[in-house]
């Protein structure tokens, strides 16, 4: 099999891992060059973003996970890599300025430690007989020796393991062959591994939404678990895509994408704005909002925390506003040591006063006429402002919009 077929085949399969942000594409007749195989997009620890060759080692496979387009039951077309053909795309792209880096995952092939070992020698190969120097993302194969994994570890800026699915039971249910404790035992491997050149980039995971019946609640306590337990670095939500047909699995045709956008906002709160999952989500409340984003839906049912004056409220009070973020509280606590913050102000500041002003006040004055805080008023103004697509909308959707 030609390389460039390979490379098809493989780049394609990769493309449910969502590590990465966003998959290749091909334009004709325009200035500049994208590739449709393989290139994705992901974002720095400083913000920046930077360009992937995503691949699989291989999408041969010993299991039989019911979601996966490459379980060993299904009838496709398979494929796999030498750790040369690895070392040779990923140089060529990186020479052509396609790429920064490579995200390299594999179907398990024999067993985990053989995977393993396949993908262990071709990064070394990468970084000792080619010096790339360049960012390297891999997926470590559960149930892999500790030595494999310290191997591997020293290799590549970042590791991860995903758990799949939000329960043991429902990993059972459709991935008999996997483990949630295995997983679990090659984070607490990453997490207690205090070298320096060990995954300097950390450690993170994914799970599948829509998959099985775990609520939003369910989802966000294993994420918050997760995070304080294993200091991961993300936790990444893919909404499921009905690839293969079984009487186990959802009978959804499009996947629950505005789901998996509320659940990244939630994962940001409780990352970046010091919410707990309890604070948003609770037992008579389980799922999320898909008309409003959390915070948003958090601050309409606890009015009774607001509204916050701009001029002397804490930080952590202001972060608590919809339509006010970190830099924007930042701004906010470094401006008014110098002058009385107006809305005026606000809005040269950068800040979403479409959402805050029903929330605040500046030197103790609503925004306009909005003094009297009607609940139904304020959450009616608020989904008609938020550009979300229809619920059923297969259209992807953008975190920064």
């Amino acid at each position: 099999m030609e390389i460039k077929e390979k490379l098809q085949i493989l780049a394609d399969s990769a493309k449910y891992d969502a590590s990465c942000s966003s998959s290749g594409s091909k334009r004709q007749n325009a200035f500049g060059n994208t590739s449709f195989s393989g290139i994705c997009h992901s974002f720095s620890a400083d913000g920046r973003c930077i360009s992937l060759l995503k691949i699989l080692m291989t999408n041969c496979c010993i299991y039989d996970c019911k979601y996966c387009l490459n379980r060993k039951s299904n009838n496709v077309k398979r494929a796999l890599f030498t750790p040369e053909e690895i070392c040779s795309i990923t140089l060529n792209f990186y020479r052509r300025n396609y790429i920064e880096g490579l995200f390299l995952s594999s179907g398990i092939i024999k067993n985990a430690d053989y995977t393993m070992e396949l993908m262990i020698k071709t990064i070394h190969l990468l970084r000792h007989k080619y010096h790339f120097g360049g960012y390297i993302h891999a997926k470590a194969i559960p149930n892999c020796s500790e030595v494999l994994l310290k191997k591997l570890g020293l290799l590549v800026d970042r590791l991860s393991a995903n758990v799949e699915l939000p329960t043991e039971q429902s990993l059972k249910l459709l991935a008999p062959n996997k483990e949630t404790k295995k997983v679990e035992n090659i984070m607490s491997y990453i997490k207690n591994n205090k070298s320096r050149k060990f995954t300097p980039a950390g450690q993170s995971t994914q799970m599948i939404i829509g998959a099985t019946k775990e609520n939003d609640l369910d989802i966000m306590q294993k994420s918050e678990n997760m995070y304080q337990n294993y200091n991961l670095k993300r936790v990444f939500y893919s909404a499921y895509i009905p690839v293969n047909k079984d009487k186990l699995l959802p009978s959804l045709t499009t996947p629950p994408l505005v789901r998996e956008h509320r659940l990244y906002q939630t994962d940001w709160l409780l990352r970046y704005y010091h919410f707990k999952t309890k604070d948003i989500l609770d037992e008579e409340h389980p799922n999320l909002n898909l008309l409003l984003d959390p915070k948003a839906f958090w601050a309409l049912n606890h009015l009774e925390e607001f509204p916050k004056e701009i001029n002397t409220a804490s930080y952590y009070d202001l972060l608590k506003v919809p339509g006010i973020g970190v830099k924007g509280a930042r701004r906010i606590i470094s401006s008014r040591q110098h002058f009385k913050i107006t809305f005026k102000d606000l809005k040269a500041m950068g800040i979403v006063l479409k959402r805050a002003k029903y929330f605040i006040t500046c030197n103790h004055k609503y925004f306009t006429n909005l003094s009297y805080f009607k609940k139904n008023f304020i959450e009616a103004n608020l989904v008609l402002e938020d550009k979300i697509p229809p619920i059923n909308s297969n259209k992807q959707l953008s975190f920064f919009e």
